[in-house]
């Protein structure tokens, strides 16, 4: 189950906190929470956003930096537009504002900043991650393919919601390249702290792909 506003909210706090801010405008978080709600969005939602932090905390002990891990995670689909090609740098653009407006000049904000900034641009998927931090933030963010079937299935219906505009055939062909392209990896979670999922997402892959 989605975790409610509040819980979120104080969970976004926490992560600030362990950062060390001075300070955070209540509002951020506000503002960050109506971005992952907006109307448009089918799976890269809340809840979506609550399933790579619960990910994530199974692991957060293997991390070098598991808080900047997880202000990563928060901000890495911050903007998504299905129509752009963009989102993941303008995500990252997001987070280093938010990153400057806590801390200012605090010495290691700028350091802090480039490390939000790299994370959240590894969860493009455009090549394997580097070990370590990136690849369990990347692990985190494609911990669906791994889900029970039934969820599996429904996020295969919420990204067709989002790209409703494409025609079907168009998708089909573009939805086949995008799942067999992870199917193709060698390993499709790389931190070393998912392999026990790496059976499932290949059996789902499979399986949505012979329906496509």
């Amino acid at each position: 189950m989605t975790p409610s506003a509040v819980e979120l909210l104080a969970r976004w706090d926490a992560c600030w906190w362990s950062l060390g801010a001075p300070a955070v405008d209540p509002r951020e978080g506000r503002a960050l929470l109506a971005r992952w709600a907006e109307p448009h969005r089918h799976y890269h939602t809340l809840q979506h956003l609550a399933e790579c932090l619960a990910r994530f905390d199974r692991v957060r002990d293997r991390a070098e930096a598991p808080a900047a891990c997880e202000l990563a995670l928060w901000f890495h689909d911050a903007v998504y537009e299905p129509q752009r090609a963009d989102n993941e740098a303008r995500s990252a653009e997001l987070a280093e504002a938010a990153i400057g407006r806590a801390f200012g000049r605090l010495p290691g904000a700028a350091g802090l900043a480039a490390t939000v900034r790299g994370l959240v641009l590894a969860t493009q998927h455009a090549a394997a991650p580097a070990p370590g931090d990136a690849a369990l933030v990347v692990d985190a963010d494609l911990g669906v393919l791994a889900a029970e079937p039934s969820r599996f299935d429904e996020y295969e219906r919420q990204v067709r919601q989002e790209y409703a505009w494409v025609p079907g055939l168009l998708y089909r062909a573009k939805r086949r390249a995008v799942l067999q392209g992870f199917l193709d990896r060698e390993r499709i979670f790389t931190s070393g702290a998912f392999d026990a999922d790496e059976a499932r997402a290949r059996e789902n892959l499979v399986r949505s792909l012979a329906r496509l």
